[in-house]
């Protein structure tokens, strides 16, 4: 994207249909809820009007929240009253667009035209933006998340609705008038395996807020969690998900202690699932991984805090030596972006949107994904060598600030919005009368 910074004030309908940025303050992985968060605010304090619709998840819940100046929240009545997946949400599409319909007819920001423009996030909520420009006949931006066909080649990643997600990932991806990647590798992605031109994506990463995150002293962090003052310790901050290579990271921990003969902890920081019968408390994942620490003997050695506020992510981050973000697959990450914005070296796999945002050498280091031998050398190197963990923090911080604020990211939407409503043509495919997506 080029030109000049719009002046232009849009109407925005941000469909989010899994992440709702009320949720955001109150977990510490929630990368949906969080870029719609910072998006949203973002765009608003730059005078845009967003109405943000997630999917009602509890009965009772207010239809329509005044989040922030320009921001509102509208909570969609589409299949049941509780969490869905991903993939559980795609039957729920079409309620949820007739809503979104009726909404923008009677409750919209203008009578004449309720919105100028469409943003959907992730696969569901793109659904709903192509059945919106069919009924309203407006234009739909699509931001992937995590697409299904890269997925598919990843260990563990087997998946009974995969090839459907597929097939409508494609379809959404000629419909909408313009395709978000989150990184390089996703745009190379989107071109190899679904045949998108490279005119029709953009590249908008992951963001943070300068207000919410910055470098917090060790000494300051670290009492604040009940943490030795000189013990090295790692963080790993993300959803408990076998893609996300805990089972490195403990590996990796276990090789530190064992090889290198260096006394590490661990923190895991975040949950997901459902509950284990024998462990209250635990999701199923939590209560193997727990089983995994011991199997390797440095159960005592690691800390499993489940969700934590995002308030409580300065302290996390602040108090690490260093992070690790080992997924096998990785379109964008935000902890790796925020571990950066606190000033902390990343150990990241070379995957994905990852080379994207940290620097080898410069910033922290790329790994191989599941090599926990050259994790626990690298961690070693870092705590033989503060100076290098310093500078590797302070190359991050600059990086982040420089790059990565919602702010900034924000700034490059709001030109993505006024390229394709200057251009005002429907996408392909597009248009009343088009074929409905059913998921079979």
């Amino acid at each position: 994207m080029s030109g000049p910074v719009t002046s232009t004030r849009y109407h925005i309908a941000l469909i989010s249909a899994h992440a709702s940025p009320l949720a955001a303050a109150g977990t510490a992985h929630g990368l949906s809820e969080t870029c719609v968060a910072g998006l949203a605010r973002e765009l608003a304090r730059a005078g845009h009007g967003v109405d943000v619709f997630t999917r009602r998840v509890a009965p009772g819940q207010e239809t329509l929240v005044h989040w922030h100046d320009r921001v509102r929240v509208i909570h969609v009545p589409a299949g049941p009253a509780g969490y869905l997946s991903g993939a559980q949400l795609l039957p729920h599409a079409d309620a949820f667009a007739r809503f979104v319909a009726r909404f923008a007819a009677h409750s919209g920001r203008r009578q004449d035209r309720p919105y100028d423009i469409v943003h959907a996030s992730a696969t569901a909520s793109g659904l709903v933006a192509r059945q919106l420009k069919d009924l309203l006949g407006l234009p739909f931006v699509f931001t992937v998340h995590a697409l299904a066909r890269p997925r598919r080649h990843g260990p563990g990643a087997a998946d009974s609705l995969a090839a459907a997600r597929m097939r409508i990932e494609a379809e959404l991806m000629r419909a909408a008038d313009r395709v978000i990647a989150g990184s390089e590798q996703e745009r190379h992605d989107l071109e190899r395996l679904y045949a998108v031109p490279l005119a029709r994506i953009a590249v908008v990463p992951c963001g943070f807020a300068p207000e919410e995150l910055w470098p917090l002293p060790m000494a300051e962090a670290r009492p604040r969690l009940g943490l030795d003052a000189e013990r090295f310790t790692v963080l790993q901050l993300g959803q408990l998900v076998p893609r996300k290579g805990t089972d490195t990271v403990l590996l990796g921990l276990a090789l530190l202690r064992q090889r290198h003969g260096i006394d590490a902890q661990l923190l895991v920081v975040g949950d997901a699932g459902a509950k284990a019968d024998g462990r209250p408390g635990d999701s199923l994942e939590m209560a193997r991984l727990r089983g995994a620490a011991a199997d390797l003997g440095i159960g005592a050695h690691v800390r499993f805090t489940g969700q934590v506020p995002r308030g409580a992510l300065r302290d996390y981050y602040g108090a690490a030596d260093a992070v690790a973000c080992l997924p096998w697959y990785a379109p964008c990450g935000i902890t790796p972006l925020e571990a950066m914005a606190c000033a902390r070296p990343v150990l990241g796999s070379e995957v994905g949107g990852m080379p994207s945002l940290v620097e080898d050498g410069v910033s922290g280091f790329l790994l191989p994904p599941r090599d926990p031998a050259a994790l626990a050398e690298r961690l070693a190197r870092l705590q033989r060598h503060p100076a290098l963990a310093l500078a590797m923090g302070a190359a991050g911080r600059r990086r982040a600030c420089e790059r990565h604020t919602w702010r900034q990211l924000a700034g490059q939407l709001a030109m993505l919005y006024t390229e394709v409503l200057a251009a005002g043509q429907p996408g392909p495919g597009a248009g009343p009368g088009s074929r409905r997506m059913v998921l079979t």
